[in-house]
């Protein structure tokens, strides 16, 4: 069997953290393996990735890859790229949203991937699959040992009653929806009174919403966003029956634009958000 050391250069939640693993940094004097994959999530981190790639040649073969190189996945490997718990179990999405660089990497059309075990599922349009292999995705998640996440989100506006009350048999710690679009709203206030009907409550905070926010001006862009108008989609997104989180937008740089670091850390908190909203 292969060693091989996978460096990292962002540490997230999802990075795993074994023997093999290094965060944004070059081998040290006793490592050792027999091939040194970079995986490159951020657009931002190319330069360093590669800057990385030429200290590791001395150990071994390196490969450099991964979203910010808009390589498409391959088949979900429990524990490679992604701590144990996480799992993908298809790849791609129908939509070709202008924000969403999936559809450009992965392709238009969904493929369902064989179903590894885990909790977290990070699929980037498990809606879009089949039922038979949502169902199997269901059955799956029934098995583990902790309760299941969506923290890749679910496309409200493919949400389906018995999807709904599935998630709820399954006692879901947290589920997101997304609210990117104009066009998203209806569906997802939609979506909202479908969970609840299926027993999930807005006490329990496990009804969560990405909101894109913070854009700047652009071709192919809608006009740039404002902190009234994201505080706005925040308040509908509560109205829902969602607790919303701010994912501001950052362009090839990283960069994302005045003081909406500071809106972001203020949809951080959902304890603190309902406080607030509800105060």
């Amino acid at each position: 069997m292969k060693r091989i050391m996978r460096v990292f250069i962002t540490d997230t939640k999802a990075t795993p953290k074994d023997q093999l693993v290094r965060i944004n940094q070059g081998p040290a004097w006793f490592d050792e393996a027999d091939e040194v994959h970079i995986s490159v999530t951020f657009s931002w981190d190319r330069q360093r990735a590669e800057e990385l790639a030429e200290e590791w040649k001395s150990v071994a073969r390196v490969r450099v890859g991964g979203p910010a190189y808009s390589v498409p996945g391959g088949e979900f490997i429990p524990g490679m790229y992604a701590k144990e718990g996480y799992t993908i179990t298809s790849r791609g999405c129908p939509n070709r949203c202008w924000f969403c660089s999936v559809w450009k990497r992965e392709g238009h059309k969904v493929r369902e991937l064989p179903i590894r075990p885990g909790w977290n599922v990070l699929d980037d349009n498990l809606l879009a699959c089949s039922d038979t292999h949502i169902r199997a995705v269901f059955a799956m998640l029934q098995k583990q040992k902790r309760k299941p996440e969506f923290t890749g989100g679910l496309e409200a506006a493919r949400l389906k009653p018995w999807q709904a009350e599935a998630l709820r048999a399954l006692k879901t710690k947290q589920v997101f929806l997304a609210y990117d679009t104009p066009d998203d709203l209806e569906p997802l206030r939609a979506a909202g009174k479908m969970l609840l009907d299926a027993g999930f409550t807005t006490a329990s905070h496990a009804l969560r919403c990405y909101v894109l926010c913070g854009w700047p001006d652009g071709e192919g862009h809608p006009p740039a966003d404002t902190f009234e108008e994201a505080r706005h989609r925040m308040t509908e997104a509560l109205n829902a029956k969602f607790t919303p989180m701010a994912m501001v937008y950052r362009g090839e740089d990283g960069r994302k634009g005045d003081g909406w670091a500071a809106f972001q850390r203020s949809w951080a908190r959902p304890a603190l958000i309902h406080t607030s909203y509800y105060k």
